[in-house]
C-alpha cells in the first residue's frame, strides 16, 4: 500500500523548485495529502538530509542506522498517524534523517524564563537574546490565542510565542548543521507556521547564515497570501472542530 501511494506522489506535477541550500517544506500536520506533496518533493529534491520537527536527536539517529524503527520512533515521539508520515520516508532513499524536537523539559524553561538561557552561546547569532517589535509581538500572540480556541488567558500568550521562537531557531540550527556535515540541498520537514519566510526557519537561517540560500514551501489548504516562497494547495481533510470540546462546556 505503501508503494502504491508513494508511486501517485511520484505522479504529481514537479514542483519546480529552484537550486537552494535549504528546502523548508512546510505542512498542516494531520493533512495526508499534504504528506504526500512533501514525499514528492523530497523524491525530486534528492536531500542529503532531512530534518523532522518531530524526532529528537536521538529518535532520529536510531532511525537513521535502521530505517525499519521508524514508525517505533515516530510513536515514541508522541506523534500519531505514522501512516500518513510513511510516503516521506519511502522517499528519503540515502537522506540522512536528523531530528530536532525539543525535548519537553527545555520547552518548559524557554517557557518560564524564555530562549536565550536554554538556547546556548548562539542565542544571539538567531535574535533569541532580544525583544521582538511591539507590532510583531502582538500579532504573534493574537494568532497563539486563536490557535488555542481563546481558551487560555492571554497572559500565557507570550510564553508561547517564546517557545515558537526557539523552535524555529533549533530546526534552523539543525538545517545548518546538516548542510555543513552532509552538504545541501537539506530538507526540514515542519509546520506551516515554522515554514514561514517572515518569521520562521527561513528567517532564522537568514539572520544567522546570510549566505546560505532557502526556499520555503507551504502545503495549505486554501489560497492564502502567506508568507512562503512557493504555495501548494491541497484538498481540506476532513476533521472535528478541535475547538468544540471546549467551546461548549
Amino acid at each position: 500500500m505503501r508503494l502504491a501511494i508513494l508511486s501517485l506522489c511520484l505522479a504529481a506535477p514537479a514542483l519546480a523548485q529552484p537550486a537552494a541550500d535549504i528546502v523548508i517544506l512546510g505542512e498542516v500536520h494531520d493533512n495526508p495529502d499534504a504528506h504526500l506533496g512533501q514525499a514528492a518533493a523530497i523524491a525530486e529534491l534528492q536531500p542529503t538530509a532531512v530534518v523532522f520537527e518531530m524526532l529528537t536527536a536521538d529518535e532520529a539517529a536510531r532511525v537513521d542506522v535502521d530505517r525499519s524503527l521508524a514508525e517505533e520512533a515516530w510513536t515514541a515521539s508522541g506523534w500519531s498517524d505514522f501512516d500518513i508520515y510513511a510516503p516521506i520516508f519511502d522517499a528519503l532513499s540515502e537522506a540522512r534523517i536528523i531530528g530536532a524536537a525539543a525535548p519537553r523539559d527545555s520547552v518548559r524553561t524557554v517557557y518560564t524564563e524564555g530562549a536565550a538561557k536554554i538556547f546556548g552561546p548562539d542565542a544571539a547569532l538567531y535574535g533569541l537574546d532580544t525583544a521582538l517589535p511591539a507590532d510583531q509581538q502582538s500579532t504573534r500572540e493574537e494568532m497563539q490565542f486563536a490557535a488555542h480556541c481563546e481558551a487560555m488567558p492571554r497572559d500565557m500568550m507570550a510564553g508561547m510565542v517564546a517557545v515558537q521562537r526557539y523552535r524555529d531557531a533549533v530546526f534552523a540550527r539543525a538545517a545548518l548543521e546538516a548542510l555543513e556535515r552532509h552538504g545541501p540541498p537539506v530538507a526540514v520537514i515542519a509546520g506551516n507556521g515554522h515554514a514561514r519566510t517572515d518569521w520562521g526557519i527561513s528567517a532564522m537561517i537568514a539572520r544567522a547564515a546570510p549566505e546560505v540560500t532557502t526556499h520555503s514551501i507551504g502545503f495549505v489548504e486554501a489560497e492564502t497570501n502567506g508568507p512562503f516562497d512557493e504555495t501548494r494547495i491541497v484538498p481540506t481533510a476532513p476533521r472535528d472542530d478541535p475547538c468544540a470540546t471546549l467551546t461548549n462546556q
